[in-house]
Order: structure tokens, then sequence, then C-alpha cells
């Protein structure tokens, strides 16, 4: 898999392990950390946009399916820096594609994103609603969606594009977690304020048309997102046609609810600043998830902000130790 010392690729490696999988993990450690990848398990350092490298890897582990994690994933950083995300996220995906084509490799599973729905005109969003990103990141990954069902159609290549929806809280025994030191998802930023890491936080616009005026969001706590690659994986192994799937909750909890549950776990009532809007962001995004239920027979374990939270609070300790140490 590409990205698997990041996030949620380390996630994955987890589920794979405990599935009694094989797995090896290519990354260029740019956001992620070979720590987070057990020992045991393979790790290749580099980039996925190497083909030599890529085929090379493909080979040598006899792979016959790809995880594709390894991404540019900051919504506002690709505003700013559209060609920079078009190049990691698309150009270098099309080389991964490709690697994956002339290896053989029979199934590809693919991180997508909510952005692809850009502001949607009805929540919960579904698969079927009209594609409209709005910024350059989600442009990078719906271009990415397009070259799979492309390829799909000459190769004998399937595919499970995953949407993620706001991923977050870190996996229940305490292995992995949101590690990367200026993350920008919420709940990580967050708990970063609770625990004194960081002086505060910063919201971005009160003035959405929501019940508080703050943006509303799905969060997927990270585990279950890993066990929906692993459904993924064996519904394409058992012969499953290609597939989209949305992945989350369809619950939708708006900034200023996340920051109120932040301070009530943690005890902690730390200060944050109203500040504008960023660009980019939707309003509302909330996952319509009937097909990742029905298809994949996807059951999701920790649908529980509190529990998330708490995950999340728990890690950045454990963390914050280990840099101390």
């Amino acid at each position: 898999m590409t990205g698997g010392a990041g996030y949620i690729g380390s996630h994955m490696v987890l589920a794979l392990r405990d599935a009694g999988e094989k797995a090896v993990v290519l990354d260029n450690l740019s956001t992620g950390f070979r720590w987070a990848v057990p020992e045991d398990v393979p790790f290749v350092a580099g980039d996925f946009g190497d083909e030599d490298l890529v085929s090379e890897t493909l080979a040598r582990h006899e792979v016959t399916a790809i995880a594709h994690f390894a991404a540019k994933i900051v919504v506002p950083e690709s505003v700013a820096d559209p060609l920079g995300y078009y190049h990691n996220n698309t150009a270098k995906a099309r080389q991964l594609i490709e690697c994956a084509v002339d290896a053989g490799v029979e199934h590809f599973i693919f991180s997508s994103t909510a952005a692809v729905y850009g502001d949607p005109d009805h929540n919960p969003v579904t698969e079927d609603e009209t594609l409209k990103p709005v910024s350059p990141y989600g442009r990078s990954k719906l271009m990415v969606e397009w070259m799979l069902q492309d390829t799909a159609k000459a190769h004998p290549l399937r595919y499970a594009i995953l949407r993620y929806f706001n991923v977050a809280g870190a996996d229940p025994q305490g292995r992995s977690g949101q590690s990367t030191p200026n993350a920008t998802h919420l709940i990580k930023v967050a708990v970063q304020a609770a625990l004194g890491h960081r002086n505060g936080m910063e919201v971005f616009g009160t003035d959405y048309p929501t019940q508080d005026g703050s943006c509303v969001r799905d969060y997927i706590q990270v585990t279950d997102l890993a066990q929906a690659h692993m459904d993924a994986l064996n519904y394409l192994r058992s012969g499953g046609d290609s597939i989209t799937c949305n992945c989350g909750y369809a619950q939708g909890y708006s900034v200023l609810e996340v920051i109120d549950v932040v301070k009530n776990v943690s005890g902690v009532d730390f200060p944050v600043r109203i500040s504008g809007r960023r660009p980019g962001d939707p309003s509302a995004i909330v996952a319509g998830n009937a097909r990742i239920k029905s298809t994949l027979n996807w059951q999701p374990r920790y649908n529980d902000l509190k529990q998330i939270v708490q995950q999340a609070l728990d890690w950045e300790r454990r963390l914050h130790n280990r840099k101390a140490g």
C-alpha cells in the first residue's frame, strides 16, 4: 500500500495484520512515520510516483491488490498550490495505475474524498450526487476516480473508490493515531488545544447557513474506515464489480458542537477564536452510507463522538510522552 506510514494507512496495516494478511508499505515519510509501521511489515522508502521502484516492489512482493493512501490533503493549501496537488495527487496516481496494469494487479482501493461533491444540494449526500468539487484538492481526487473508471473498462482491473468524510480518532488499542504535527483535522487541533499543546484554536466562519453558523461535517472513526477497506478488499476478491462508496456515519456535527464535546470530554475550557471563512470549505456535508452497508456489509463499531474524542485525547498524550521521552 502507498502511504502506509501515515494516519489512515497505518490503521489499514494494523487491520491487515490483525486479519493475518500480508502487507508491504511504500511511503516517502513526508508526513508519515517509520515507527508507525510494525517491524514485521516490509517497508519500502520511496515515492509512489517512482515507476521503477513501484514496479520492482509489485513484482518482488507478488502484489495482487493496491490500497492507495498517499496524497496531499489540505484544502486551503490546495487552493494556494493547485499545481502541486495536481502533480502529487493526480499525475503520480496515473503512473501508479499504469504500474498496476503492467504488473497484472487485479484490485485497486483508492482513497477518495467527500470533497468531490463540493457544496452538495442534498444531505446526506449519496454517491449519485452531481460531482462539483470546489477545491483543487477535490478536483485532483476526482480526476483519479475518472482514470480508474476508464482504466477498468480497458484492462482487467477492478477498483473500490472510497470517499472519506472527516476521519478522526485513533486505534482503540493505542497502536496508532493522527501523528502529523501540523495536522489540520478539527478534532486533532481541538485536542491539542485542550492539552495545552497549542494556544487555543480558530473557527473558520460562523456565518454559514447551519444551525449555529459553523460548518457541519460527518466524522468517521479511523478504525471503522480501515475496516471499510478490508470489506472492500474482500468484496473485490469475491468477484464484486468495481464500486464507489461513501465512508461516513450519515450524521453531522457542527464545528462548534465538536469543540464543545472536546471541552466536555477533556474538562478543559480552552480559548476559541472566530476567524473568517476559508476558501474551499462547503457549509455542510454528511455521508449517505446505505451503499457501503448493503454492498460491502460494512458495520461501524465506533460511531460515538465522545469515544472518538477520548481516543484522540489518549493518542495525543501518548504521542506527547513519546516526544518527551
